[in-house]
């Protein structure tokens, strides 16, 4: 008689985790508008803070604000040697966004070149997003 005892089953090996995709990019006028800003900043941040929140003519509007620090919750996003920490609840609405920044003769400001976009107001505040399909 020969001895059959089955071979131990081996684990099955976790698959890798898959890269997950940048929110969000930057493009160089805003990495450099960034630094500026967090050169002049009265006391120490690590970046700007980028959310989503309600309201305006078309539901919804972007932050930008100041970061003094990383939360727990951020998805923190580093581009050409800036920090943009992104609120939780701001991210399906962000995929894919690009962040640029505009100068002329009437205004400086933040514009965000968002795929999820659906409609915007008549004086540019506010905006219409849906959320990513990932």
């Amino acid at each position: 008689m020969t001895d059959m005892t089955p071979a131990s089953p081996t684990p099955a090996s976790k698959p890798k985790p898959r890269s997950r995709p940048q929110v969000m990019k930057l493009t160089d006028a805003a990495a450099q508008r960034i630094t500026e800003l967090t050169k002049r900043a009265d006391s120490e941040i690590v970046g700007l803070r980028v959310g989503i929140k309600n309201g305006g003519c078309a539901g919804q509007s972007y932050t930008v604000e100041y970061a003094h620090d990383v939360r727990p919750t951020d998805e923190v996003v580093e581009d050409k040697g800036v920090k943009i920490l992104i609120d939780p609840k701001a991210v399906l609405f962000l995929l894919g966004t690009e962040m640029d920044y505009k100068v002329d003769k009437m205004s400086a400001q933040f514009i965000f070149n968002n795929p999820n976009q659906t409609g915007a107001c008549g004086c540019g505040e506010s905006v219409q997003l849906t959320a990513a399909k990932v």
